[in-house]
């Protein structure tokens, strides 16, 4: 489908090439989202890949900006397709692997195998075999998985790079808050009572262990504070932690990390609001250069005082890449008025946008047809479940009808990758527009994908169609 040959002039703009279009209609990277739905239905997961590629770039020459090495690893869990993967490898990124599909995904595209880490508290056998075999960076996060990776790389005959999941202390993150999905508590508080990393103690046994094993290669320390805050200094203050840590290490055990990596969390801002009711990824978030700049500036400052070479820097974004990215779409149905509410049905669900069911401020939500219109009615936005199914409550929407489209922005991270099947909906389809083309890069599910994974034992199979005995 090919609606236009370039990103026209929109108004108003929800990222660089979303926003309303010169027919009045929500339009991304050129094309007319009415268009796109009608042709391809709802529910529909729609993605900008200039948009992708913009966000990319802004995080690489943000940091760039202020800090001399710098790798990007995509967070894949974020939007694992793999169309999706081979724009971020043209870009030249790496890529931050949870579990051996993501990691295969990422090899299938032929991502850089050294621009790839592998993460996770309870890797199984198979992922540290690929991981090896490819050439991979896998970040240690508990203390019988030296011994394991080391009898594998030997069994291989393959030489290893480890990196070490660090439980930081976050003393100054004592009396700051993140945001309730984290749990409850400080930022100290939800980071202590978290399943990942390692402790000093166990830091230095990994490494001394490491260093008597000829082939394992130490390469990096490794945290994620992931608590999407609005104030960039809570990143500083983790980045200014790992560098005392590296200090802590090349005096326990002579060796200095040569690459810190400080991972995810990272926010993003739209003048609209899409975070806790308006209050974080608002027009008050950082840019990622506000990142950089503070990042790098704790990072030279702590290596100065402990006399350190600078490390290697890399991060994981994630969220604050793909989220922006893309657009959900759904199909109005039921419309109900009650005696203190009114309910819009969608074909699309929680199923969809897992983050509405435990957020129920996430998501700004637009109308497709005449975007701008001005929003006379609130109303709470429902999907088809036999639950709740609330995509978003007591949202200020124009007049909305049976047949017309309601897109929820910012979508594009977290959705696709992390949806579900209950009550046995179908998984959406994915579109990628670019310039006003649009292209298919995830095939819609189709019932036969669903019940295609049941089987039914013989014995039932008899009781059920058998001949009635007398």
């Amino acid at each position: 489908m090919k609606e236009t040959t370039g990103n026209e002039a929109l108004s108003p703009r929800f990222g660089s090439y979303i926003g309303v279009g010169p027919n009045g209609n929500l339009w991304v990277d050129g094309c007319d989202v009415q268009a796109l739905a009608e042709q391809h239905g709802a529910p529909l997961y729609i993605v900008s890949e200039n948009e992708l590629r913009e966000r990319y770039r802004a995080f690489r020459d943000g940091f760039l900006a202020h800090y001399p090495e710098v790798e990007i690893l995509f967070a894949n869990k974020s939007n694992n397709g793999l169309a999706i993967r081979h724009i971020l490898n043209q870009e030249g990124a790496g890529g931050d692997c949870f579990g051996v599909n993501e990691m295969y995904i990422a090899l299938l595209a032929g991502t850089d195998p050294s621009k790839l880490v592998l993460n996770g508290s309870n890797k199984q056998d198979e992922e540290l075999d690929m991981a090896i075999a490819n050439g991979v960076c896998i970040n240690i996060d508990a203390m019988d998985e030296l011994d394991r990776i080391d009898a594998i790389s030997q069994r291989l005959g393959r030489s290893v790079g480890i990196g070490i999941r660090l439980k930081l202390d976050l003393e100054p993150l004592r009396d700051r808050i993140g945001v309730a999905m984290h749990g409850p508590g400080t930022l100290k508080e939800q980071s202590d009572s978290t399943k990942w990393g390692m402790t000093r103690e166990q830091t230095v046994e990994i490494v001394k262990r490491a260093q008597r094993m000829p082939n394992i290669e130490l390469k990096e320390t490794h945290f994620h504070l992931s608590r999407m805050s609005n104030d960039p200094e809570n990143f500083a203050i983790m980045a200014r932690e790992m560098i005392e840590w590296s200090a802590h290490l090349r005096d326990a055990t002579g060796w200095t990390p040569p690459c810190i990596d400080i991972g995810g969390g990272w926010t993003f801002g739209k003048w609209y609001g899409t975070g806790p009711n308006a209050q974080i990824d608002d027009d008050r978030a950082p840019t990622p250069e506000i990142y950089g700049s503070l990042c790098g500036t704790a990072i030279k400052e702590e290596c100065e005082r402990f006399g350190l070479p600078l490390p290697k820097l890399r991060i994981e974004p994630g969220r604050a890449i793909s989220g922006p990215s893309g657009v959900a779409v759904g199909r109005v149905g039921a419309i109900k008025q009650g005696e203190k509410k009114k309910w819009v049905n969608l074909d699309l669900s929680t199923n969809h946008l897992s983050w509405a069911s435990a957020l129920d401020w996430y998501y700004h939500a637009v109308a497709v047809r005449g975007t701008a219109r001005e929003a006379t009615e609130t109303v709470d936005l429902v999907g088809p479940l036999c639950n709740s199914d609330e995509l978003g409550t007591q949202r200020k929407m124009p007049p909305l009808a049976r047949g017309d489209f309601v897109a929820f922005l910012d979508a594009g991270g977290y959705t696709e990758s992390s949806a579900a099947r209950y009550n046995a909906q179908l998984l959406p389809e994915t579109v990628l527009v670019a310039n006003g083309a649009a292209e298919v890069i995830t095939v819609r599910e189709q019932w036969r994908d669903v019940a295609g994974r049941f089987r039914v034992p013989p014995r039932l199979l008899a009781g059920s169609f058998g001949k009635t005995r007398a």
